[in-house]
């Protein structure tokens, strides 16, 4: 049953603007949350098999089984198949000893199984791709891990498992090195790393060893350069706070936080520095203002999206802060959102839509993971995860 919302809340939303929109996700609510309860939305945050902290990214993979960066614990947590109930507990534990610790790299060296703020991760082949942002590299396992502990396979953006500083401590980037790498995606068989510190996103065509540099570069003319927006103003080529990466209907969508944008490249690029022809939530490529320099948002505009997925033919974006998801069936500049869910309209903004967390509200919703009807979001702010299905259509 929903919690009221606060009095506030019909006091946030533009007047004469209120477009409810058709649901994007089934408006019953989600039917899985881990992390939290409805009776004890205040739940302690200490690490255990089934609390989260501030979880940033997730992973409905293929095979069956189920991943979550849990963030501000430093770990990563899995389930060998994905949960059916609330708050069932997690049975693969990576980045500390054991379930009831925390802190950086386990409180001790970095290794290729410890992790510093762990973020976006998705499917690589039958394994995992899992970006350490906090360690300035990527994570790939061959095979979806199978038992607490185990090392990665593969290591990017540094020369060794025990190296952690940003660029290789260097002051320009290489091919090979990353700055705070924030989302990860596997498009057509290639790795596709949003680089943010670095304000770039890279392209793999296939990693098979550690250390190896990517083949191509967006958002800068080179890979030796980390400008915001390419070192000029806000256009087609550069970018601010690249972060969530999405294949969707042929295109590539990158979810440029800082520009309050989605940006979108008719395929993979194969030349570096290629700008991109669409973008969305600005009304043109020079736009980077949240909510298109609104206080309200509404169905075109934007405020820090920090995720996109692909569900069939709609593109589905996490709007982090003013803590929605949006739902786009089409392909075209400025395009508005046809689908919405976390607020009650379009014109409605708010951290659980300015009242107590429910089961169907959301505060920074921060990553995104599609297989089929499914939907996992990571509910940042509620310090919980979301397993819901599409609404359905008609």
């Amino acid at each position: 049953m929903r919690v009221a919302r606060s009095p506030a809340f019909e006091a946030v939303k533009a007047p004469g603007t209120a477009t409810a929109g058709v649901p994007l996700l089934d408006p019953a609510g989600p039917g899985v949350i881990l992390g939290w309860t409805e009776d004890a939305p205040a739940a302690p945050i200490a690490p255990a098999r089934h609390t989260l902290f501030g979880p940033r990214g997730l992973c409905l993979h293929p095979g069956g089984s189920f991943w979550v960066a849990d963030s501000g614990h430093h770990r990563l947590l899995g389930w060998r198949r994905v949960p059916q109930a609330d708050n069932r507990p997690a049975e693969i534990l990576i980045g500390q000893t054991d379930f009831t610790r925390e802190g950086r790299n386990a409180k001790g060296p970095a290794g290729p199984a410890t992790l510093n703020v762990p973020t976006g991760i998705c499917a690589w082949g039958r394994g995992l791709a899992l970006a350490d942002a906090w360690n300035h590299r990527v994570l790939l396992w061959r095979e979806t891990p199978c038992e607490s502990g185990q090392p990665a396979d593969i290591i990017l953006g540094q020369g060794d498992p025990a190296a952690v500083q940003a660029n290789r401590g260097a002051a320009r980037p290489t091919a090979a090195s990353l700055h705070w790498p924030y989302g990860v995606a596997e498009i057509d068989g290639r790795l596709v790393v949003a680089d943010t510190g670095n304000r770039r996103v890279l392209i793999w065509d296939g990693p098979e060893r550690s250390g190896q540099p990517a083949d191509r570069v967006l958002g800068q003319a080179g890979f030796e350069t980390r400008d915001e927006n390419a070192g000029g103003g806000v256009g087609p080529l550069g970018m601010r706070w690249p972060h969530g990466i999405a294949a969707w209907q042929g295109w590539l969508a990158v979810a440029d936080a800082g520009n309050n944008r989605i940006m979108l490249w008719d395929g993979l690029p194969s030349e570096p520095g290629a700008p991109c022809e669409i973008v969305l939530g600005q009304a043109g490529f020079a736009g980077c203002d949240h909510n298109m320099a609104a206080y309200y948002p509404n169905a075109a505009a934007l405020n820090m999206p920090y995720a996109v997925a692909a569900a069939g033919d709609t593109l589905i974006a996490a709007d982090t802060a003013n803590s929605r998801l949006l739902g786009w069936s089409e392909v075209a500049m400025a395009a508005p959102a046809a689908r919405l869910t976390g607020q009650p309209d379009f014109a409605c903004k708010g951290d659980n839509a300015w009242g107590l967390s429910g089961r169907d509200t959301l505060c920074w919703p921060y990553g995104l993971s599609v297989l089929g009807r499914k939907v996992a979001v990571a509910d940042s702010g509620n310090n919980r995860v979301l397993l819901w299905d599409l609404a359905h259509e008609g």
